[in-house]
């Protein structure tokens, strides 16, 4: 996970150096099956470019919305994820856990 995470920050920087908005998405906890451990990176720069990932997918273009809103506001979030196992299928979270996500714009 390491290479990873020096991979977003790396993208992160190059990104700030272009003169884009980033935020980054950060998975705070996790309940039940969850594809990400908590710790895991989603960065985001104001186009809705992405590297990383909170979800393996399931639950990304939500928290990318979520990323490019804190560009724009420079407010945080505190997201949460989840549905029951009967759900989890029909909206792609497989997994049937929940997640908790922290957005941040990075400064």
């Amino acid at each position: 996970m390491a290479a990873e995470t020096d991979e977003i920050f790396d993208r992160i920087e190059q990104w700030q150096n272009a003169g884009k908005g980033v935020a980054l998405a950060t998975v705070m906890r996790t309940w039940g099956s969850s594809p990400r451990p908590a710790g895991s990176h989603l960065a985001v720069d104001e186009t809705g470019a992405f590297c990383g990932s909170v979800s393996g997918g399931c639950i990304e273009g939500a928290v990318i919305a979520e990323a490019k809103a804190a560009i724009a506001d420079g407010r945080p979030r505190r997201l949460e994820f989840g549905v029951s196992d009967e759900q989890a299928w029909e909206v792609g979270l497989a997994c049937g856990g929940r997640v908790e996500v922290y957005v941040e714009r990075v400064e």
